[in-house]
């Protein structure tokens, strides 16, 4: 994992769960960020085409998600202030780890001009990006699909070995978090809604 990232989870750890976010976004329903996507290492200014005023970081990276791809790196800042306020920074880095799960994609964070600044690392293998998700109490097995990651090829065996993964991952993180924990990728609507 990159070490600017990693030093910047560890300054804000532990990561938020899933059900952390979800308390805090219930508490914040109004809660807005302004962004700007801009080309690496080049950030001129929040008023371009790329700018993103008054947005719900959700929303923004869902729909501007092949910025990501093209090389540019996100921008974050509060609302009409150019800079972001600290206690936003462990709830965004796990709201874009928990984007990126589906993805199996991994990111790199840093703090620049007292904004977050999000960009994907395009350098990570299997092992950056275990690394990575599991920061935000998740397992991702896998990433470069050409490396022996120790997955069955067979469909049916594939399943069953990544369940057990999960499982046995629900299981330590349990233990370690408490009723903090939700188990897989889900928040309490979506628990409340299987029912």
């Amino acid at each position: 994992m990159d070490q600017v990232t990693k030093k910047l989870i560890q300054e804000h750890s532990p990561m938020w769960t899933n059900k952390q976010i979800w308390e805090f976004e219930q508490i914040n329903e109004e809660l807005t960020f302004d962004t700007v996507y801009a080309e690496r290492n080049n950030f001129e200014s929040w008023k371009t085409k790329f700018a993103n005023p008054d947005s719900i970081i959700r929303d923004v990276v869902v729909r501007t998600f092949d910025n990501f791809f093209e090389g540019y790196e996100l921008w974050i800042s509060n609302k009409d202030h150019g800079k972001l306020d600290s206690k936003y920074i462990a709830y965004l880095m796990s709201v874009m780890a928990d984007i990126m799960i589906e993805e199996e994609v991994c990111l790199n964070f840093r703090m620049d001009k007292d904004c977050l600044v999000v960009r994907i690392d395009e350098k990570a293998d299997v092992i950056d990006c275990k690394e990575f998700f599991e920061e935000f109490y998740h397992l991702a097995t896998g990433f470069n699909f050409d490396t022996d990651t120790g997955i069955p090829d067979d469909e049916t065996e594939a399943e069953m070995y990544l369940t057990r993964l999960q499982e046995e991952f629900d299981v330590r993180m349990k233990n370690m978090l408490g009723d903090k924990y939700l188990p897989g990728n889900n928040d309490p609507d979506t628990l409340h809604a299987k029912d």
